[in-house]
């Protein structure tokens, strides 16, 4: 199992990021998907799920109308989208998938949100 992070950086308040997820070995059309993030000194915590299929969304309160999940099972690969930052979303996020109640993670890409 593999998950690749890409698309953090540096951006002003209120602009935008798209976060990619590119998954290998594993059945990705089959397996919901989660973007969790950390910030620095805190606990990771989660940020938005994404069902099998796409059609059910889960987000967490500090994001939910900011934040998009989305996924393309034909290139598998799963996408958040990030409207409207704030410097509190400043933080490493992590793409993750629980399979067979084993967690995978990626990487992890750095986003910062500053002036």
């Amino acid at each position: 199992v593999q998950l690749v992070e890409s698309g953090g950086g540096l951006v002003q308040p209120g602009g935008s990021l798209r976060l990619s997820c590119a998954a290998s070995g594993f059945a990705f059309s089959s397996s919901a998907m989660n973007w969790y993030r950390q910030a620095a000194g805190k606990e990771r915590e989660f940020v938005a799920s994404i069902s099998n299929t796409g059609t059910g969304t889960v987000y967490a309160d500090s994001v939910k109308g900011r934040f998009t999940i989305s996924r393309e099972n034909a290139k598998n690969t799963v996408y958040l989208q990030m409207n409207s930052l704030k410097p509190e979303d400043t933080a490493t996020y992590y793409c993750h998938a629980r399979l067979f109640q084993v967690n995978y993670w990626g990487q992890g890409t750095q986003v910062a949100v500053s002036s």
